[in-house]
């Protein structure tokens, strides 16, 4: 990484991209570093979805083996949080307003509730249409429910909304093999990654959360997609599955970094810490927990 003090301001170079960071953060050189967050080997080669509660605290799914939810403390050890019923199998975490943990289950089609106090798991919404839930996010304003839906042997996907009153509503067929999912910060574009077709696809939403709308937002060339989340201003981390790199785009769909990571498999990412500037990640290869630091607090 070379560094750069201009008018006042550092660029960041990596990979070829820059980003200019605020006259306060440049001398932070902790920032866009990745370093271990946990022990290798914590994990299955599943570990995936990890999210933070309003209590700031970190949880990720297929804790030691499939079917389980871990929680991981502030010092990186892991503990056990709960075994999902069933074959049920976790594949994304996300906080309702409420406080409520939804997971994606990918296994049974299902999206379960469990409450965080006495750790009592329902079902929340199953659809017989589900190929298998793969990764979710939340509208803050109105806790609508946005899925991702991918069916890798032939290809393709769906894309789901899932209302307050539980039942989901098919936005989208015949896409890509639809991936990793999120909301712009104003909740006006849903992002999508489609992993065989090396896309992402930024659907423009109107007030009721429908679909209006659509354009190709970022390609690429080589290796895989899989998780992404926003940060507050707006800029898209997406997780590049097999090459190991966190790829950051502002809004208008320019790289404008690369985050280099220790492990290759990086599944997904979250933002938690005290000030919602350190990013979770994590490695399916490594089967473990990478952090690193950035400069812009995370939209969760």
């Amino acid at each position: 990484m070379n560094k750069f003090i201009i008018a006042g301001a550092t660029i960041i170079m990596i990979a070829g991209c820059h980003r200019k960071l605020s006259p306060q953060k440049e001398f932070d050189k902790s920032l866009f570093r990745a370093y271990d967050h946990t022990a290798e080997n914590l994990f299955t080669k599943n570990c995936e979805g990890p999210a933070v509660d309003k209590d700031g605290r970190l949880f990720v799914v297929n804790f030691q083996k499939d079917g389980t939810i871990g929680l991981v403390q502030p010092d990186g050890k892991v503990e056990l949080f709960l075994t999902l019923p069933g074959k049920s199998v976790g594949n994304s975490i996300r906080f309702t307003a409420a406080g409520h943990m939804l997971v994606a289950d990918f296994v049974e089609h299902n999206i379960l509730e469990v409450d965080p106090v006495t750790k009592e798991v329902s079902v929340y919404c199953h659809n017989d249409r589900f190929n298998q839930p793969n990764d979710i996010c939340i509208s803050k304003k109105t806790g609508v429910v946005y899925a991702s839906d991918p069916n890798w042997q032939k290809q393709n996907g769906q894309i789901w909304r899932i209302g307050t009153d539980k039942k989901a509503v098919l936005l989208k067929e015949n896409v890509g093999t639809a991936n990793g999912i999120c909301l712009s910060p104003d909740e006006k574009t849903l992002y999508v990654n489609e992993s065989i077709q090396r896309r992402v696809m930024a659907y423009q939403l109107d007030a009721k959360g429908n679909i209006t709308g659509e354009k190709t937002f970022a390609t690429f060339t080589d290796f895989g997609m899989d998780g992404m989340k926003c940060d507050s201003k707006g800029n898209l981390f997406i997780c590049r599955y097999g090459k190991g790199t966190i790829a950051i785009f502002n809004d208008g769909g320019r790289q404008i970094q690369e985050v280099e990571l220790k492990g290759k498999d990086v599944s997904n990412i979250t933002f938690g810490g005290k000030d919602d500037r350190t990013c979770f990640l994590t490695l399916q290869d490594r089967k473990c927990i990478e952090k690193f630091r950035t400069d812009i607090p995370g939209n969760r």
